[in-house]
């Protein structure tokens, strides 16, 4: 039933595209992080960026939203405000079709990029320090350090979440979609999580959705296990 919904290819699609954009934007994000804090020297403004940073990890979407549905509200948001002191006509963000997904990543990624620094940063407290001197004896600036001692050495680290994260590509968000979408956007940003919510809880469909949510385990696993196959291949660790 769920492979002959007239919505499947669309709803497909859409989370196939907005997990794309998640780990081609988002993923990155906390790894560019955690090397420029790892960068700084001043270590209470190190921690305070740190802090900053992670801070909205810890509200749900349901808070998250309302902050967001305000800072970009077209008659009374301070970002469309900003954009008609240059005389730029207000753009409705969550409700046009053009504007929503990167509002959906730009947002996410400022929900979890300082949470993502943690993992990394602890790698690379392991780093032993003596690379470094060594570097500098050599006469390697801070970009060549960061080059070739810093994301070396995290890489394995990199590798395990990347994996994990294509494991969940079909796993969209769908707290954050759920609470910013609304029907003039449902072309670009309907996903299988929220046809399943609409099909399992307010249509009583139970079973369609647990079919959803098997074919869903299926994909996730077989990525993972791809993914790990040729990560090995290519002499990275895995995890398995």
């Amino acid at each position: 039933m769920f492979f002959q919904s007239p919505d499947f290819l669309r709803i497909l699609k859409n989370t196939v595209i907005i997990s794309c954009y998640n780990i081609v934007f988002g993923f990155p994000a906390p790894i560019v992080l955690a090397l420029l804090l790892n960068e700084v020297r001043y270590g209470l403004f190190k921690r305070i960026a740190q802090s900053i940073s992670y801070i909205p990890h810890f509200f749900s979407w349901v808070v998250l939203s309302g902050i967001i549905i305000m800072m970009l509200s077209p008659s009374q948001g301070p970002i469309n405000y900003l954009l008609s002191l240059v005389h730029i006509e207000p753009i409705y963000f969550l409700a046009d079709s053009n504007y929503f997904r990167p509002t959906l990543v730009i947002t996410n990624i400022w929900k979890e990029v300082g949470w993502g620094t943690i993992i990394y940063l602890a790698a690379l407290t392991g780093v032993d320090p003596t690379l470094f001197e060594a570097a500098k004896i050599d006469g390697a600036n801070r970009f060549k350090q960061v080059w070739h001692i810093s994301i070396p050495s995290i890489l394995p680290v990199v590798t395990i979440m990347f994996i994990l994260s294509l494991g969940g590509i079909l796993n969209a968000g769908f707290d954050q979609i759920f609470n910013l979408y609304s029907p003039s956007v449902y072309n670009v940003s309907d996903i299988i999580d929220t046809y399943v919510y609409r099909a399992g809880i307010v249509n009583g469909q139970f079973g369609l959705t647990t079919a959803v949510g098997l074919f869903k385990n299926i994909i996730g696993i077989t990525l993972v296990l791809g993914t790990n196959y040729v990560v090995k291949k290519m002499g990275q660790e895995g995890v398995l």
